[in-house]
């Protein structure tokens, strides 16, 4: 048997890993659970690991496996999602087991689709991002996007972007510029007759022409993540 907490808590990580393919923070959870300190999750979390519910992944920043579901858990309207044609024992009781291989990221504020501000230094929060975002080796960091110059990129405002730091970029790229030492600015890089061009996904932006010295690349896009 589960205490209701630990089923709430069961049942928000399996809610966030079918959408978003990550699971929750711990602070995440705490709120979720409207509990005053993240203690009381780890207790939580320890409660459904030794039940067999749940698999913590050593060396794997937030790597939860949900290994299984209660049988009563349908009851409260909390059911697994089943995908139609998938193998006969599969059962809308049972969840399938699902390894999440994320790494925190620091959010380093947020950057201007759209007219620059100022550049930015300093960690705002942390985000859990699927390894495979990542690629092989480097230095990752997030922003929150605020503007709608490259919208059509598919990139909103309130988005996080997930950049790779570099210093030199090849035509066409997403990148994170830093104009003349002090904005920053998430546009698509071009060189034009000896000027670097910062180029909108926006017809309502104009692109913006700089001279390779007023120009430093911070970064490129590697990833986003949207939240509903």
């Amino acid at each position: 048997m589960l205490t209701r907490k630990q089923r709430d808590l069961l049942a928000f990580i399996h809610k966030r890993v079918q959408r978003d393919g990550v699971p929750p923070s711990f602070d995440e959870m705490k709120d979720a659970l409207d509990l005053r300190s993240k203690s009381g999750i780890h207790r939580l979390i320890t409660a459904l690991e030794e039940r067999g519910f749940i698999r913590r992944l050593a060396h794997r920043a937030r790597a939860i496996e949900i290994t299984r579901l209660p049988e009563d858990m349908g009851g409260t309207g909390f059911v697994p999602e089943v995908i139609e044609g998938d193998r006969p024992d599969a059962t809308p009781t049972r969840a399938r087991p699902v390894a999440v291989d994320a790494m925190e990221l620091p959010v380093m504020g947020r950057i201007a689709a759209g007219v620059p501000i100022e550049a930015i230094s300093e960690v705002s929060s942390q985000v859990a991002v699927p390894s495979q975002m990542l690629g092989h080796g480097g230095t990752h960091y997030a922003l929150e996007v605020r503007g709608d110059s490259m919208i059509d990129a598919g990139i909103n405002d309130g988005d996080i972007v997930v950049i790779r730091e570099q210093r030199t970029a090849d035509d066409g790229m997403v990148v994170v510029a830093l104009v003349e030492g002090q904005e920053a600015t998430l546009k698509r890089y071009r060189r034009s007759n000896g000027m670097i061009a910062l180029e909108a996904a926006n017809p309502a932006y104009e692109t913006r022409l700089l001279r390779e010295d007023q120009v430093r690349v911070q970064g490129r896009l590697v990833g986003l993540i949207r939240t509903y």
